[in-house]
Protein backbone atom coordinates (compact mmCIF):
# COMPACT_ATOMS: atom_id res chain seq x y z
CA UNK A 1 0.00 0.00 0.00
CA UNK A 2 1.14 3.84 -0.66
CA UNK A 3 1.95 5.92 1.63
CA UNK A 4 -0.79 8.26 -0.09
CA UNK A 5 -3.02 5.34 0.26
CA UNK A 6 -2.14 4.93 4.29
CA UNK A 7 -2.75 8.90 4.55
CA UNK A 8 -6.34 8.47 3.15
CA UNK A 9 -7.16 5.48 4.79
CA UNK A 10 -5.72 7.16 8.50
CA UNK A 11 -7.64 10.50 7.55
CA UNK A 12 -11.13 8.77 6.81
CA UNK A 13 -10.56 6.15 10.31
CA UNK A 14 -10.04 9.42 11.90
CA UNK A 15 -13.47 11.07 10.41
CA UNK A 16 -15.10 8.39 11.45
CA UNK A 17 -13.39 8.27 14.74
CA UNK A 18 -14.24 11.75 15.27
CA UNK A 19 -18.20 11.74 13.79
CA UNK A 20 -18.44 8.59 15.91
CA UNK A 21 -18.16 10.50 19.19
CA UNK A 22 -19.45 13.50 18.49
CA UNK A 23 -21.24 13.30 21.86
CA UNK A 24 -22.74 17.08 23.39
CA UNK A 25 -22.54 20.49 22.18
CA UNK A 26 -20.54 23.00 23.81
CA UNK A 27 -23.08 25.37 25.79
CA UNK A 28 -22.33 29.24 25.19
CA UNK A 29 -24.03 32.03 26.03
CA UNK A 30 -26.20 34.00 23.47
CA UNK A 31 -23.49 36.43 22.65
CA UNK A 32 -20.87 33.80 22.16
CA UNK A 33 -23.32 32.27 19.74
CA UNK A 34 -23.92 35.53 17.65
CA UNK A 35 -27.40 36.10 19.24
CA UNK A 36 -28.85 39.18 20.96
CA UNK A 37 -29.69 38.03 24.55
CA UNK A 38 -31.95 40.54 25.73
CA UNK A 39 -34.35 39.96 22.71
CA UNK A 40 -33.92 35.84 22.87
CA UNK A 41 -35.15 35.98 26.53
CA UNK A 42 -38.28 37.01 25.37
CA UNK A 43 -38.89 33.35 24.61
CA UNK A 44 -39.29 33.44 28.64
CA UNK A 45 -42.17 35.18 28.35
CA UNK A 46 -43.82 32.97 25.79
CA UNK A 47 -43.31 29.70 27.15
CA UNK A 48 -44.07 31.04 31.21
CA UNK A 49 -47.46 32.42 29.42
CA UNK A 50 -48.15 28.60 28.09
CA UNK A 51 -47.80 27.31 30.87
CA UNK A 52 -50.19 29.69 32.92
CA UNK A 53 -52.42 29.07 30.70
CA UNK A 54 -52.47 25.51 31.63
CA UNK A 55 -51.70 24.66 27.72
CA UNK A 56 -48.50 23.16 28.78
CA UNK A 57 -47.28 21.58 32.20
CA UNK A 58 -43.38 22.78 31.13
CA UNK A 59 -41.18 22.65 28.28
CA UNK A 60 -37.26 22.66 27.53
CA UNK A 61 -35.97 25.03 24.59
CA UNK A 62 -32.70 25.05 23.05
CA UNK A 63 -31.49 27.39 20.52
CA UNK A 64 -28.26 26.15 18.32
CA UNK A 65 -26.45 28.49 16.17
CA UNK A 66 -23.83 26.91 14.12
CA UNK A 67 -22.15 24.02 16.18
CA UNK A 68 -23.10 25.58 19.84
CA UNK A 69 -26.15 25.36 21.77
CA UNK A 70 -26.70 29.73 22.33
CA UNK A 71 -29.71 28.68 24.93
CA UNK A 72 -30.61 26.01 26.46
CA UNK A 73 -33.60 26.25 29.38
CA UNK A 74 -36.01 23.92 31.11
CA UNK A 75 -39.33 25.53 32.44
CA UNK A 76 -42.58 24.25 34.63
CA UNK A 77 -43.07 20.78 35.16
CA UNK A 78 -42.49 17.55 33.19
CA UNK A 79 -45.15 15.97 35.07
CA UNK A 80 -48.49 16.56 37.03
CA UNK A 81 -50.10 13.55 37.39
CA UNK A 82 -49.53 11.17 39.05
CA UNK A 83 -47.79 13.64 41.09
CA UNK A 84 -45.62 17.32 40.24
CA UNK A 85 -42.03 16.61 39.22
CA UNK A 86 -40.03 19.47 37.98
CA UNK A 87 -38.82 19.72 34.24
CA UNK A 88 -35.15 19.28 34.04
CA UNK A 89 -32.94 19.96 30.74
CA UNK A 90 -32.22 16.28 30.44
CA UNK A 91 -36.03 15.07 30.48
CA UNK A 92 -36.63 12.83 27.15
CA UNK A 93 -40.01 13.46 25.65
CA UNK A 94 -41.91 11.39 22.98
CA UNK A 95 -41.02 13.00 19.51
CA UNK A 96 -43.79 11.74 18.07
CA UNK A 97 -44.28 13.07 14.36
CA UNK A 98 -40.83 14.42 14.88
CA UNK A 99 -39.61 10.80 14.80
CA UNK A 100 -40.17 10.92 11.22
CA UNK A 101 -37.35 13.17 10.53
CA UNK A 102 -35.07 12.36 12.92
CA UNK A 103 -35.64 8.50 12.75
CA UNK A 104 -36.74 7.60 9.68
CA UNK A 105 -35.90 9.87 7.37
CA UNK A 106 -32.10 10.11 8.22
CA UNK A 107 -32.06 6.50 8.00
CA UNK A 108 -33.55 6.55 5.16
CA UNK A 109 -31.29 8.95 3.29
CA UNK A 110 -28.06 6.62 3.95
CA UNK A 111 -29.77 4.13 2.11
CA UNK A 112 -30.74 6.77 -0.73
CA UNK A 113 -26.96 7.51 -0.43
CA UNK A 114 -25.17 4.60 -0.47
CA UNK A 115 -27.21 3.49 -3.68
CA UNK A 116 -29.81 1.21 -2.22
CA UNK A 117 -32.76 2.98 -2.84
CA UNK A 118 -33.56 5.33 -5.23
CA UNK A 119 -36.17 8.32 -4.41
CA UNK A 120 -37.55 7.33 -7.96
CA UNK A 121 -37.96 3.84 -7.13
CA UNK A 122 -42.10 2.08 -7.17
CA UNK A 123 -42.78 1.30 -3.94
CA UNK A 124 -43.98 -1.94 -5.42
CA UNK A 125 -40.31 -3.26 -5.83
CA UNK A 126 -40.08 -3.41 -2.51
CA UNK A 127 -43.84 -4.65 -1.71
CA UNK A 128 -44.82 -6.44 -3.79
CA UNK A 129 -48.63 -5.67 -4.95
CA UNK A 130 -48.29 -2.23 -3.52
CA UNK A 131 -51.39 -0.35 -5.38
CA UNK A 132 -50.73 2.27 -7.63
CA UNK A 133 -53.33 5.21 -8.02
CA UNK A 134 -55.90 4.88 -11.00
CA UNK A 135 -57.61 7.49 -12.96
CA UNK A 136 -61.48 7.14 -11.83
CA UNK A 137 -62.16 8.43 -15.34
CA UNK A 138 -59.90 7.05 -17.60
CA UNK A 139 -58.71 3.89 -15.82
CA UNK A 140 -54.42 4.83 -16.20
CA UNK A 141 -52.87 3.82 -13.56
CA UNK A 142 -49.75 5.62 -12.03
CA UNK A 143 -47.31 4.02 -9.31
CA UNK A 144 -46.30 5.42 -6.06
CA UNK A 145 -42.48 6.22 -5.49
CA UNK A 146 -40.04 6.57 -2.97
CA UNK A 147 -40.42 10.38 -3.26
CA UNK A 148 -43.95 10.46 -3.31
CA UNK A 149 -43.92 8.95 0.09
CA UNK A 150 -41.12 11.18 1.57
CA UNK A 151 -43.03 14.22 0.58
CA UNK A 152 -46.85 13.28 1.68
CA UNK A 153 -47.55 13.65 -2.30
CA UNK A 154 -48.93 9.70 -2.49
CA UNK A 155 -51.93 10.12 -1.91
CA UNK A 156 -52.41 7.58 0.91
CA UNK A 157 -55.30 8.71 3.59
CA UNK A 158 -53.50 10.44 5.82
CA UNK A 159 -54.35 7.42 8.92
CA UNK A 160 -56.11 4.66 9.50
CA UNK A 161 -59.28 3.60 12.53
CA UNK A 162 -56.83 2.10 15.18
CA UNK A 163 -59.87 0.24 16.87
CA UNK A 164 -61.53 -1.24 13.75
CA UNK A 165 -57.76 -2.34 12.20
CA UNK A 166 -57.40 -4.10 15.79
CA UNK A 167 -60.88 -5.96 15.64
CA UNK A 168 -59.93 -7.28 12.36
CA UNK A 169 -56.18 -8.08 13.04
CA UNK A 170 -55.20 -8.06 16.12
CA UNK A 171 -52.53 -6.03 17.90
CA UNK A 172 -48.55 -5.59 17.55
CA UNK A 173 -49.86 -7.21 13.36
CA UNK A 174 -46.89 -4.79 11.40
CA UNK A 175 -46.88 -7.47 8.78
CA UNK A 176 -50.57 -7.08 8.45
CA UNK A 177 -50.22 -3.18 8.71
CA UNK A 178 -48.21 -3.51 5.30
CA UNK A 179 -50.63 -5.44 3.42
CA UNK A 180 -53.58 -3.42 4.62
CA UNK A 181 -51.48 0.03 3.26
CA UNK A 182 -50.66 -2.02 0.37
CA UNK A 183 -54.18 -3.08 -0.26
CA UNK A 184 -56.95 -1.47 0.64
CA UNK A 185 -56.00 2.00 1.93
CA UNK A 186 -57.53 4.92 -0.48
CA UNK A 187 -55.41 6.57 -2.94
CA UNK A 188 -56.78 9.41 -3.18
CA UNK A 189 -54.77 11.60 -5.77
CA UNK A 190 -52.51 11.16 -8.85
CA UNK A 191 -48.74 10.81 -7.06
CA UNK A 192 -46.75 14.42 -6.86
CA UNK A 193 -49.27 16.91 -7.53
CA UNK A 194 -50.87 17.30 -3.82
CA UNK A 195 -49.85 16.75 -0.84
CA UNK A 196 -51.79 14.86 1.87
CA UNK A 197 -49.60 14.47 5.49
CA UNK A 198 -50.09 10.72 5.98
CA UNK A 199 -48.51 8.80 8.99
CA UNK A 200 -48.97 5.63 6.46
CA UNK A 201 -46.51 6.90 4.00
CA UNK A 202 -44.03 6.54 6.78
CA UNK A 203 -44.79 3.53 7.94
CA UNK A 204 -44.24 2.30 4.25
CA UNK A 205 -40.62 3.59 4.56
CA UNK A 206 -40.04 1.85 7.48
CA UNK A 207 -41.19 -1.53 6.15
CA UNK A 208 -38.73 -0.27 2.66
CA UNK A 209 -35.89 0.17 4.69
CA UNK A 210 -36.76 -2.83 7.33
CA UNK A 211 -36.52 -5.23 3.74
CA UNK A 212 -33.12 -3.24 2.02
CA UNK A 213 -31.71 -3.70 5.75
CA UNK A 214 -32.57 -6.74 7.31
CA UNK A 215 -33.06 -5.04 10.44
CA UNK A 216 -35.68 -3.28 12.12
CA UNK A 217 -36.01 0.74 11.77
CA UNK A 218 -35.31 1.25 15.79
CA UNK A 219 -31.89 -1.10 15.66
CA UNK A 220 -30.73 0.37 12.13
CA UNK A 221 -31.69 4.11 13.61
CA UNK A 222 -29.86 3.47 16.84
CA UNK A 223 -26.57 1.82 14.99
CA UNK A 224 -26.34 4.25 11.96
CA UNK A 225 -27.66 7.18 13.49
CA UNK A 226 -28.32 7.65 16.86
CA UNK A 227 -24.97 6.04 18.25
CA UNK A 228 -22.89 7.44 16.05
CA UNK A 229 -23.58 10.86 16.28
CA UNK A 230 -22.61 9.91 20.10
CA UNK A 231 -26.70 10.92 21.33
CA UNK A 232 -27.06 9.10 25.26
CA UNK A 233 -30.70 9.71 25.48
CA UNK A 234 -32.22 8.95 21.86
CA UNK A 235 -33.51 5.67 21.45
CA UNK A 236 -37.27 3.88 20.56
CA UNK A 237 -38.84 1.92 23.45
CA UNK A 238 -39.65 -0.93 21.49
CA UNK A 239 -42.57 -2.85 23.87
CA UNK A 240 -42.24 -6.50 22.51
CA UNK A 241 -39.81 -8.55 25.15
CA UNK A 242 -36.49 -8.24 22.85
CA UNK A 243 -36.68 -4.97 22.58
CA UNK A 244 -36.29 -4.24 26.58
CA UNK A 245 -32.79 -3.83 28.59
CA UNK A 246 -32.32 -2.37 32.28
CA UNK A 247 -30.20 0.59 30.24
CA UNK A 248 -33.62 1.22 28.54
CA UNK A 249 -35.32 0.90 32.10
CA UNK A 250 -33.46 3.80 32.96
CA UNK A 251 -33.51 6.05 30.28
CA UNK A 252 -37.46 5.86 30.85
CA UNK A 253 -37.12 7.15 34.29
CA UNK A 254 -36.36 10.70 32.16
CA UNK A 255 -39.29 10.36 30.24
CA UNK A 256 -42.27 13.15 30.52
CA UNK A 257 -45.61 11.14 30.79
CA UNK A 258 -47.83 11.68 28.36
CA UNK A 259 -51.79 11.67 27.81
CA UNK A 260 -53.48 10.07 31.05
CA UNK A 261 -54.90 6.38 30.04
CA UNK A 262 -58.36 4.58 31.64
CA UNK A 263 -56.45 3.85 34.51
CA UNK A 264 -55.92 6.87 35.66
CA UNK A 265 -52.04 6.49 34.56
CA UNK A 266 -50.24 8.62 32.23
CA UNK A 267 -47.91 6.57 29.14
CA UNK A 268 -44.35 6.64 30.20
CA UNK A 269 -41.97 5.47 27.78
CA UNK A 270 -44.42 3.96 25.43
CA UNK A 271 -45.05 6.48 22.33
CA UNK A 272 -48.43 8.10 22.55
CA UNK A 273 -49.18 7.67 18.80
CA UNK A 274 -51.87 4.24 18.74
CA UNK A 275 -50.84 3.28 15.31
CA UNK A 276 -47.52 3.03 16.33
CA UNK A 277 -47.93 1.77 19.86
CA UNK A 278 -50.79 -1.04 19.69
CA UNK A 279 -49.66 -2.30 15.99
CA UNK A 280 -46.40 -1.87 15.80
CA UNK A 281 -45.59 -2.09 19.22
CA UNK A 282 -42.76 0.98 19.41
CA UNK A 283 -41.12 -0.21 16.45
CA UNK A 284 -42.51 1.99 13.67
CA UNK A 285 -41.48 4.67 11.36
CA UNK A 286 -44.54 7.37 11.82
CA UNK A 287 -43.56 7.94 15.45
CA UNK A 288 -41.39 6.29 18.20
CA UNK A 289 -38.74 8.37 19.23
CA UNK A 290 -37.87 9.12 22.34
CA UNK A 291 -34.89 12.02 22.78
CA UNK A 292 -33.82 15.49 24.93
CA UNK A 293 -33.34 18.74 24.26
CA UNK A 294 -29.50 18.13 24.14
CA UNK A 295 -29.57 15.45 21.65
CA UNK A 296 -31.76 17.16 19.07
CA UNK A 297 -29.42 20.03 19.61
CA UNK A 298 -26.79 17.52 17.77
CA UNK A 299 -28.94 16.49 15.51
CA UNK A 300 -29.35 19.76 13.94
CA UNK A 301 -26.37 20.92 14.66
CA UNK A 302 -25.19 17.32 12.11
CA UNK A 303 -27.63 18.98 9.37
CA UNK A 304 -25.96 22.28 9.48
CA UNK A 305 -22.63 21.11 9.32
CA UNK A 306 -22.04 18.36 6.34
CA UNK A 307 -23.60 15.80 8.67
CA UNK A 308 -21.20 14.99 10.89
CA UNK A 309 -20.46 11.58 9.33
CA UNK A 310 -23.76 10.35 9.40
CA UNK A 311 -24.32 11.86 5.83
CA UNK A 312 -22.96 13.40 3.10
CA UNK A 313 -23.27 17.50 2.67
CA UNK A 314 -24.73 16.81 -0.98
CA UNK A 315 -27.18 14.36 0.80
CA UNK A 316 -28.50 16.85 3.27
CA UNK A 317 -28.80 20.18 0.66
CA UNK A 318 -30.80 17.48 -1.18
CA UNK A 319 -33.18 16.20 1.77
CA UNK A 320 -34.12 19.94 2.53
CA UNK A 321 -35.08 20.61 -0.93
CA UNK A 322 -38.35 20.60 -2.62
CA UNK A 323 -37.82 18.11 -5.64
CA UNK A 324 -38.55 19.72 -8.75
CA UNK A 325 -40.21 16.89 -9.57
CA UNK A 326 -43.40 17.59 -7.20
CA UNK A 327 -45.89 20.10 -7.88
CA UNK A 328 -45.21 23.14 -6.04
CA UNK A 329 -48.66 23.05 -4.39
CA UNK A 330 -47.12 19.88 -2.58
CA UNK A 331 -44.78 22.80 -0.51
CA UNK A 332 -42.64 19.63 1.21
CA UNK A 333 -38.86 18.64 1.26
CA UNK A 334 -37.55 15.34 1.97
CA UNK A 335 -39.41 14.16 5.47
CA UNK A 336 -39.67 17.66 6.45
CA UNK A 337 -41.54 20.68 6.07
CA UNK A 338 -41.10 23.28 3.77
CA UNK A 339 -44.13 25.43 2.49
CA UNK A 340 -43.26 28.54 1.89
CA UNK A 341 -47.06 29.42 1.67
CA UNK A 342 -47.86 28.75 4.93
CA UNK A 343 -45.43 30.04 7.42
CA UNK A 344 -46.58 28.17 10.31
CA UNK A 345 -44.32 26.62 12.52
CA UNK A 346 -40.93 28.86 11.27
CA UNK A 347 -42.58 31.83 11.80
CA UNK A 348 -42.33 34.89 9.44
CA UNK A 349 -38.84 35.77 9.77
CA UNK A 350 -36.83 32.70 8.95
CA UNK A 351 -36.32 32.83 5.20
CA UNK A 352 -38.94 29.80 3.62
CA UNK A 353 -36.18 28.99 1.37
CA UNK A 354 -33.57 27.93 3.55
CA UNK A 355 -35.34 26.66 6.09
CA UNK A 356 -37.10 23.34 6.92
CA UNK A 357 -39.32 22.29 10.31
CA UNK A 358 -41.34 19.73 11.37
CA UNK A 359 -44.07 18.98 14.74
CA UNK A 360 -44.82 16.65 16.76
CA UNK A 361 -48.83 15.43 17.77
CA UNK A 362 -47.38 15.62 21.22
CA UNK A 363 -45.61 18.85 21.38
CA UNK A 364 -42.31 18.56 20.06
CA UNK A 365 -41.19 20.85 17.36
CA UNK A 366 -37.74 21.69 15.41
CA UNK A 367 -36.94 24.64 13.04
CA UNK A 368 -33.68 24.34 10.88
CA UNK A 369 -32.78 27.99 8.94
CA UNK A 370 -29.46 26.48 7.26
CA UNK A 371 -28.82 30.21 6.02
CA UNK A 372 -28.25 31.19 9.60
CA UNK A 373 -27.74 28.22 10.67
CA UNK A 374 -29.90 28.28 13.41
CA UNK A 375 -32.16 25.43 15.20
CA UNK A 376 -35.00 26.19 17.20
CA UNK A 377 -36.16 22.94 19.44
CA UNK A 378 -39.12 23.24 21.32
CA UNK A 379 -40.33 20.27 23.60
CA UNK A 380 -43.51 20.91 24.90
CA UNK A 381 -45.50 18.21 26.80
CA UNK A 382 -48.91 19.17 25.13
CA UNK A 383 -50.56 15.94 25.95
CA UNK A 384 -50.33 15.78 29.20
CA UNK A 385 -52.34 15.19 31.52
CA UNK A 386 -55.16 15.22 29.01
CA UNK A 387 -54.66 15.99 24.89
CA UNK A 388 -55.66 19.20 24.31
CA UNK A 389 -54.92 22.78 23.29
CA UNK A 390 -52.51 23.71 20.34
CA UNK A 391 -49.29 24.86 19.96
CA UNK A 392 -49.44 26.33 16.75
CA UNK A 393 -49.06 29.78 17.89
CA UNK A 394 -46.43 29.35 20.21
CA UNK A 395 -44.19 28.14 18.31
CA UNK A 396 -44.28 30.72 15.51
CA UNK A 397 -43.68 33.36 18.22
CA UNK A 398 -40.84 31.65 19.42
CA UNK A 399 -39.51 31.03 15.77
CA UNK A 400 -39.77 34.90 15.49
CA UNK A 401 -37.83 36.19 18.78
CA UNK A 402 -35.15 33.40 17.81
CA UNK A 403 -34.68 34.73 14.45
CA UNK A 404 -34.94 38.30 15.41
CA UNK A 405 -32.56 37.36 18.06
CA UNK A 406 -29.97 36.49 15.56
CA UNK A 407 -26.79 39.47 14.93
CA UNK A 408 -24.36 37.57 12.86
Amino acid sequence: MTIIRLISVWVTATVTLIASAQGPLKVVKPGDGGMDEARLSQVDRVIEEAISEKTIPGAVVSIVRGDRIAYLKAYGNKSVVPSVKPMTTETMFDLASVSKCVGTTLSFMQLIESGRVRLTDNVDMYIPGFKPWEDPETGEKVDITVRDLMTHSSGLDAYIGVDGYVAEFGENTPDELETFIATRVNRNFRPGTKCLYSCLNFVTLQRILERVTGEKLCDYAQRNVFDPLGLKHTCYFPLTPDGQSKAKEKLKELCAPTEVQADGLPLVGAVHDPLARRINSGNSGNAGVFSNAEDLSVICAAIMNGGYGILGPLTIELMCKAPIQNDPKVGRALGWDKDGWHPGTRGDIFDPETSIWHTGYTGPSIVIDMKTRTAVIILANRVHPEDKGSLARLRAQVANIVAGAVVK
